[in-house]
């Protein structure tokens, strides 16, 4: 079961949802991801595609990121979100947007909203195809100084270059593979 790890609402347990639908990123993955992203925290913006559980984006408004985005299209999970939000008494940082990542994309896009983090943890078997696809508009949502994760099966290699951005580190957890870009300082 996942939970808050550190924080406000540090130690609350989460709930996710069940069967194999979802794979909620491990306790040792978001703990070494966190461990990782502690001197870019709290973030001014964080952005957590594909939620599922939302654990992560709650993780990151838990640790202090005032503005919390979770996108997630499952209904199941939504349910289980709008719960572990009202669990973990983070309702004034964390938005959950309901609906496809593409489409919500382009909403924040036509906002003019800009991000410190995003992370993405997309369906294993479609993740490289996902990002690639939508590697534009996260480049147009990053702050300069941004960094994309994207977690995806270890057993894929995730490109070095895409489009404007740069994989600047890879790290394995088990089956896990958490992929960083920031934008190319070239471009």
């Amino acid at each position: 079961m996942p939970r808050i790890i550190s924080g406000l609402s540090g130690s609350i347990p989460l709930q996710a949802p069940k069967g194999n639908q979802t794979r909620p990123t491990s306790d040792k993955t978001k703990e070494a991801l966190f461990s990782m992203l502690s001197p870019r925290m709290p973030a001014r913006g964080f952005l957590d595609l594909f939620s599922g559980s939302g654990q992560i984006g709650l993780e990151a408004a838990s640790r202090g990121c005032s503005q919390v985005f979770l996108i997630e299209k499952s209904p199941v999970c939504i349910n289980i979100i709008r719960s572990n939000i009202e669990k973990t008494r983070l309702s004034d940082h964390v938005t959950l947007l309901p609906g496809d990542v593409k489409k919500r994309l382009r909403k924040l896009l036509s906002e003019a909203l800009v991000f410190d983090i995003i992370f993405l943890d997309p369906p294993y078997d479609k993740a490289l195809a996902l990002f690639d696809e939508i590697a534009s508009d996260l480049s147009s949502l990053l702050h300069p100084d941004g960094l994309i994760i994207l977690e995806h099966n270890a057993a894929d290699d995730s490109p070095s270059f895409v489009i404007n951005l740069k994989r600047s580190r890879r790290c394995q957890y088990g089956t896990a593979m958490l992929s960083f870009y920031q934008l190319n300082e070239s471009d």
